[in-house]
């Protein structure tokens, strides 16, 4: 598997693997995933090449970390890149009472608190550091500063305000851990491209982990965002990349699209992109996959998987041989932005 060397903004030199690891499905996510399996999964990962892994105290309330511990224990620190998250606190609570009934299973009785503040940041680097057996992170992303999470822009900017705040804002912290080499790069982990350019412009980032918004399905992101990287020297992290899973199983009923069942605009869209694929003899996983590779300011992608099988499905699916002439129709057909790069 290839890696991109990627050299931050603030001089750190990071090697990502081609495809990383996104470590929410062994949090438990949508399904409890039993212990042996979750070490064959991350066992067989590794054996992919795959170096990158990320996580957040989000995923599995704290399970995703702690597996991740074990797995990673006694492998030479200085061969694999890990991002964690923070922004939110994860306190005991009654189990009627924890984040996520529904969405994680299994799981430690915990109720999320978001702190963007200095001290909410230092604090879940703690618990993070702790769950994780590491002394160091590489990439610390801030978590879901963005609508999606939040409810409406106000409360957004609210929180966005609290972390840049000059004196006891999250912002002060991070850069203060990168100063300290206690991480390497910082940035943020979120659904939109607005909180993205908002934090580009009040302080000095080095990553985003930026989740479905720039796939087959949507390209809007290079208007002003990805530009923007380019110019800043910037590195996005693509997730979200089958858009909540339409751009893998295809344009089937019950298919989903952004975390909700897909509306009929979107899966005749998606119907319309299988038939180009196929007429390459292509598959729309493939196409979906390796488009945002090809856009310079993307270092790696990070589907997630929750058994050694999808890690082996994403990984051939990522060696796949993708013909010139696939872009060229999907811009004809104007499935794909004519500014979209597709170069190998």
């Amino acid at each position: 598997m290839r890696n991109k060397t990627f050299k931050t903004p603030s001089g750190a030199t990071l090697s990502f693997s081609e495809l990383g690891f996104g470590a929410a499905p062994i949090g438990n996510l949508y399904a409890a995933v039993p212990e042996a399996q979750s070490d064959a999964t991350l066992d067989a990962a590794w054996a992919a090449g795959i170096r990158y892994f990320d996580t957040a105290p989000l995923y599995g309330l704290g399970l995703s970390e702690t597996r991740l511990n074990r797995f990673l224990r006694g492998r030479p620190r200085g061969e694999y890149l890990i991002s964690t998250k923070v922004g939110r606190l994860m306190q005991v609570c009654p189990p009627e009472q924890r984040t996520r009934i529904g969405a994680f299973f299994d799981v430690p009785s915990r109720q999320e608190v978001f702190d963007y503040t200095y001290d909410g940041v230092m604090r879940s680097l703690e618990f993070s550091l702790e769950r994780l057996g590491l002394d160091q992170i590489d990439i610390l992303l801030v978590h879901d500063l963005d609508v999606f999470t939040h409810g409406s822009p106000a409360v957004r900017d609210a929180h966005i305000a609290t972390l840049m705040h000059k004196t006891n804002g999250g912002y002060t912290a991070l850069t203060k851990l990168r100063d300290q080499k206690i991480v390497k790069a910082i940035g943020a982990g979120v659904n939109e491209t607005t909180a993205c350019e908002m934090l580009m412009a009040q302080g000095e980032f080095d990553l985003f982990l930026l989740a479905g918004r720039y796939t087959l399905l949507e390209q809007a992101a290079l208007e002003t965002f990805l530009p923007l990287c380019q110019q800043r020297g910037v590195g996005v992290i693509g997730a979200g990349i089958f858009n909540s899973g339409i751009l893998a199983s295809g344009a089937k009923p019950g298919a989903w699209y952004n975390y909700s069942p897909a509306p009929q605009d979107v899966l005749d869209r998606v119907a319309g992109l299988e038939k180009v694929c196929a007429s390459h003899d292509v598959k729309l996983v493939e196409a979906a996959l390796r488009l945002p590779l090809m856009h310079p300011s993307v270092v790696t992608v990070i589907p997630g998987a929750s058994t050694p099988e999808q890690v082996a499905l994403n990984t051939r699916t990522l060696a796949a041989s993708i013909p010139t002439a696939l872009w060229s129709d999907l811009k004809a057909k104007s499935f794909l932005r004519k500014d979209a790069p597709t170069a190998a």
